[in-house]
């Protein structure tokens, strides 16, 4: 049987970690790994919202990554020959209504929540609610997906935090701004297309960014662990990692240049 969790078991365990009022947080979470969250996702955003305060800020990446072409590998569930009917005919972005891809029950209710907002990505959107939400959400440009001007960025800017409730670095999308910023051999970027809104008409927009690559962030974490301060705590079945986004970022851009 999985473990009952009361929101009030939430706030207790985001106090253990010290996240305060005023602060700006991107949270990743897996609501299954918890246990029974009595409430469900609803009582995990409201203790997050509850702790940070009015001056406080909630991120939560909401990317709809299928929106990307075919040859990306995303729509591996579908012959080569139909490829081009889904550049043709795969919606547009908005995003009020666009749902999430693979984010989770927490992030697909977060995006609705009343005061939540954004950004105009049309795949690698994040939404955030808090003093700082319209600040962090505006200007997500098509090939401005991780940099310093991005919404990642942003909450480096801020001084932010990353708390991570049942997932491992993998999920940590503060990575790909260290991924950005970072000089390496192999770093290079891409052609991405996406459906849009462009004037009113929907296009199959195309557009240059940079190749997204994250499959040694878990070690970057493992190494994040062993020299910074991480805190951790149980919540059920769950493991919550709370950590600077500064701290790990700068860390991982020294990582990323000397490993990769």
């Amino acid at each position: 049987m999985k473990p009952l969790i009361l929101k009030e078991d939430i706030l207790e365990a985001l106090k253990r970690l010290d996240v305060q009022r005023g602060q700006n947080i991107m949270v990743h979470a897996s609501l299954s790994s918890i246990g029974y969250v009595c409430g469900g996702a609803q009582s995990v955003i409201e203790a997050l919202l509850e702790s940070t305060g009015e001056q406080g800020t909630i991120v939560m990446p909401t990317q709809s990554w299928k929106n990307l072409d075919p040859e990306t590998g995303v729509h591996w569930d579908v012959k080569e020959k139909d490829w081009d009917r889904i550049r043709k005919y795969w919606p547009a972005y908005q995003k009020d209504l666009t749902p999430t891809n693979t984010m989770g029950a927490i992030a697909e209710m977060f995006r609705l929540w009343p005061g939540t907002l954004r950004s105009n990505h049309p795949a690698r959107s994040v939404a955030a609610n808090g003093k700082n939400a319209k600040y962090i959400t505006e200007n997500h440009t098509l090939s401005n997906i991780f940099t310093m001007d991005s919404p990642v960025g942003k909450l480096y800017e801020l001084n932010g935090y990353v708390l991570l409730i049942g997932v491992d670095y993998d999920k940590n999308t503060s990575l790909h701004l260290a991924d950005a910023l970072a000089q390496y051999p192999s770093k290079h970027n891409c052609i991405e297309h996406s459906a849009i809104f462009e004037n009113g008409k929907r296009v199959w927009k195309e557009y240059e960014t940079l190749y997204v690559d994250g499959d040694d962030f878990i070690e970057i974490g493992k190494a994040f662990e062993q020299k910074h301060v991480v805190k951790k705590t149980h919540l059920g079945n769950a493991t919550l990692t709370f950590m600077s986004q500064r701290e790990l970022v700068d860390f991982a851009v020294e990582w990323i240049e000397e490993n990769r």
